[in-house]
């Protein structure tokens, strides 16, 4: 029969007639489908929902339609004439200092602690609002009463220094009364990572606090309110042009509220691409189940299939007869994952909306829907054909006979290009329309390379268990030959519950070494402070206050200097082509130092040091890292723009430096000349032994003495640190059980295709004489095997995975957790043994003469 528009419509009606009969054995094959298809569309809306509320809430992100920042000083007078003519313009300054709660009747301090301070105006918010407890006026709460500035905090920095509404805190030199405690403030997410709490001051308070120091690490913002007029996208741009143009080398960082968060942007999409990618996993997983479900349906219409080609049906009409049954059932499967999907946004804001800081702009989002409808048509499409094709193929009489002697016959080579192009056009899309290519490729990759590694330990322990030797045990006898004979669920167990497994394995391998890493081995190697802010006149007292306390066995100190990057031989930053993990190095400012040595912590890699008494041009030290990221080399220049001035300076040689002993280097590192006499302040680190009383001692008795010296506490910084991996490990785990659950999907499936053979071997085995209880013994063992087995494979593959991004991609040690690899193989044995005996509980029960009389 040729392809004609008659054959095709004749497939049709034999199908509709066929899908009268229900949805028996396909309940699996929609329930996959539907859970791999709303993971997909579900992360995809919630991010396209969480990033079109930084779009659309830019403004009140940003505090403004444009946000300029400038490290270490103000704005000049010209500027600030420039930037406020015809514009609202408020002011800000943030820094980190130290908060002490003034001292109780004897005079001794509760608490002290890090916090992020920020000085405002009295235009500050221009859009958005202030909320505060009590409620009260925000101008009001910060000016200055009853000889005190006002004072406004986050709540945990009360429960640190031990303090109530009207108590007297100490910033600096200030004694500031703490007045109410902040609700919401509009514009804290595009602050990005904090290490301690909000503390919030008027911008006349700043003064008295006596903390901006000359090159004191301050960063001054001010955020710009343009006219009705100049408010869209094309006049922000220009008047941001015109900025530019006007003070080109201001050494400002500029944004508007087209991008207001960049750094919470770049996070969202990147957490949305991992979850997307573990989303397709979990939809390959139900892949399998589609292939079950489909060889479960056409092996229940072996004898309608055989009737039809008796009757001359030619195998072109029965592939596109089930062909149109299981696309219209996957189209069922599709639209309840959409539906589900696409209430993710309105779920995650009803559950969890009051924790997650970014403003989401809830509603259907088609882009992320479109797609995961693209990748659920081309999963069934991928995993159905090659079933279809066997029964197009497969002769009458052996279809008769297939049950005791299967068929193994290859399909033609168009059914077999055709899956292949199914699988490859999943992979194509997942790979194209991502933002980190490279990434993707990556994933994508290694869950082929493990599906492979998976499919191909089904079909070797299916081997293992035809060529085991005799064993006394005839249970165990019997639940080897189950996992080798025709039809056995195998395959469809090690490839099911295998990928979850997997990708389970290796983010607590890699959590469990991050986690070491941050809160084991690095706190070991650390120092136990960083004081930032130290003036040079201040550096001599400090040392001898460290030095002359208990426990301390390390003082380092290097000034610091804050510079951009602004050109590269001649090449502006905004122009430079970078690799990608470099990229940072462009946004905004960095830390810099000079030195007549190399600093310790760093390996020569290319050139060589200057002089100790080196008086010439300016010279810098690359990290190698960065250096091969730029594609720079020795002799190669390079301008940095330092408080608004330009300075070049020649690559004179590059470093590999260790970052993992948390002590103090910098990727740019120039010689003694220019920079010495340019305003800086210093940067000293405390290596100490003791208990927390020491460093806590320690530091009250330093940041008494300099208001202004702030100190990082290490252990603290990396416990935040820490507290961001383990969320994002949590959300990762939550994704990768949704891989599991396609898995356990596929494995209940599995387990009713294979129902009827079940009741057939219960029976056969009840006539001989066993017992239910030997029976259940069977499958037991059987059951265990398989999860063991599976478990193992999955261990191995994510103990390679893991290792991989460990050693390779993230450069750290890597610690094997063996604990972590026990409890997923126990586990894995266990939910196979749980799910195979809820799968065949009812054939045990199944009464023999029905079972005897139908063979």
């Amino acid at each position: 029969m040729n392809a004609t528009p008659a054959s095709y419509f004749l497939a049709a009606r034999l199908a509709r007639r066929e899908l009268r009969g229900g949805l028996k054995g396909f309940r699996v094959f929609i329930a996959c489908l539907a859970l791999g298809v709303a993971a997909i569309a579900g992360v995809g809306s919630v991010s396209s929902a969480l990033t079109r509320g930084l779009a659309e809430g830019g403004q009140e992100i940003l505090g403004g339609d444009v946000a300029i920042r400038l490290i270490h000083r103000a704005a000049s007078a010209e500027e600030l004439a420039w930037i406020s003519d015809g514009n609202a313009v408020s002011a800000a300054a943030e820094m980190r200092a130290m908060a002490r709660s003034v001292g109780d009747t004897n005079g001794v301090a509760r608490g002290q602690t890090l916090v992020e301070l920020k000085a405002v105006d009295n235009l500050y918010p221009l859009y958005g609002e202030m909320e505060l407890a009590p409620a009260m006026d925000f101008a009001a709460a910060l000016a200055f009463r009853d000889g005190h500035w006002g004072l406004v905090v986050e709540p945990n920095l009360m429960s640190r220094l031990g303090v109530a509404v009207g108590d007297l805190v100490r910033i600096g030199e200030a004694e500031l009364e703490l007045r109410a405690v902040i609700a919401r403030e509009p514009d804290r997410v595009a602050d990005g990572f904090a290490l301690g709490p909000r503390a919030m001051i008027a911008m006349e308070a700043l003064e008295s606090t006596a903390l901006v120091q000359p090159g004191s690490l301050v960063n001054f913002f001010y955020r710009v309110k343009l006219p009705e007029a100049l408010r869209s996208s094309a006049g922000i741009a220009g008047w941001v042009a015109a900025l530019g143009e006007r003070f080109p080398d201001a050494g400002w960082r500029i944004q508007d509220r087209s991008d207001s968060a960049p750094g919470v942007r770049r996070f969202v999409q990147r957490v949305a691409l991992f979850l997307s990618l573990v989303g397709l996993t979990a939809l390959v997983v139900g892949g399998v189940g589609v292939a079950n479900a489909v060889k479960s349906y056409l092996d229940g219409k072996r004898t309608v299939i055989a009737t039809f080609k008796c009757l001359g049906a030619p195998g072109a009409l029965i592939f596109r007869l089930y062909l149109m049954q299981v696309m219209a059932l996957a189209a069922v499967g599709i639209v309840i994952g959409l539906v589900i999907g696409g209430a993710a946004p309105f779920i995650v804001e009803m559950v969890a909306g009051a924790a997650i800081p970014i403003p989401a702009d809830l509603g259907i989002y088609w882009g992320p829907l479109i797609l995961a409808a693209a990748y659920g048509v081309l999963t069934a499409l991928a995993f159905a054909i090659w079933p279809l094709a066997r029964a197009r193929e497969v002769p009458a009489t052996s279809l008769f006979r297939d049950l005791v002697a299967p068929v193994r016959r290859f399909p033609r080579a168009p059914y077999v290009a055709a899956t292949a192009a199914a699988l490859a056009a999943l992979a194509g899309l997942a790979i194209a329309l991502a933002e980190e290519r490279l990434f993707a490729i990556y994933f994508v990759g290694g869950a082929a390379c493990v599906f492979i590694l998976l499919f191909g330990a089904a079909r070797g322990i299916m081997a293992l268990a035809a060529r085991s030797p005799r064993v006394r045990s005839p249970e165990l006898r019997l639940a080897l030959a189950n996992i080798h004979r025709p039809g056995a669920p195998t395959s469809a167990i090690v490839l099911s519950l295998g990928l979850g497994l997997t990708l389970l394995v290796t983010v607590s391998l890699i959590n469990g070494n991050l986690t070491g890493e941050i809160m084991g081995e690095l706190p070991d190697r650390a120092p136990a402070f960083f004081f930032v802010d130290v003036q040079p006149d201040q550096i001599d007292g400090l040392e001898e206050i460290v030095t002359a306390s208990p426990g301390v066995v390390a003082f380092n100190r290097v000034p610091m200097l804050r510079g951009r990057i602004s050109s590269v031989n001649g090449v502006p930053s905004d122009q430079l082509t970078v690799a990608p993990d470099v990229q940072w190095a462009l946004r905004g400012d960095r830390g810099i130092t000079y030195s007549a040595s190399m600093p310790s912590g760093s390996t020569m890699v290319r050139g060589t040091w200057w002089p100790e008494d080196y008086a010439g041009p300016p010279l810098v030290s690359f990290g190698e890292e960065l250096a091969q990221g730029f594609g720079v080399d020795v002799g190669d220049r390079i301008s940095v723009n330092v408080l608004g001035r330009e300075m070049e300076a020649t690559i004179a040689n590059t470093r590999e430096i260790d970052w993992s002993t948390l002590g103090i280097n910098f990727v740019l590192v120039f010689s003694p000349g220019a920079l010495s006499a340019a305003p800086h302040t210093v940067l000293a680190t405390v290596a100490m032994e003791g208990d927390n009383a020491a460093e806590e001692a320690l530091e009250r008795e330093v940041t008494a003495r300099f208001p202004n010296i702030t100190s990082v506490r290490v252990k603290e910084a990396l416990q935040a640190v820490n507290k961001l991996l383990e969320d994002f490990a949590m959300a990762v785990r939550a994704t990768g059980a949704v891989t599991l659950a396609a898995g356990v999907l596929v494995l209940a499936g599995a387990m009713a295709a294979g129902f009827s053979a079940r009741v057939r071997d219960a029976v056969v085995l009840k006539v001989l004489g066993a017992t239910t209880g030997r029976i259940l013994g069977i499958y037991v063992r059987e059951y265990a095997l398989l999860g063991f087995a599976t478990a193992l494979v999955a261990a191995l593959a994510g103990t390679i995975a893991a290792f991989s991004v460990i050693t390779f991609v993230m450069d750290l040690p890597w610690r094997f957790l063996p604990g972590t690899l026990a409890v997923t193989v126990v586990a894995a044995a266990i939910l196979t043994v749980a799910l195979g005996l809820l799968g065949t509980w009812r054939a045990l029960a199944a009464p023999a003469a029905p079972v005897l009389r139908a063979d």
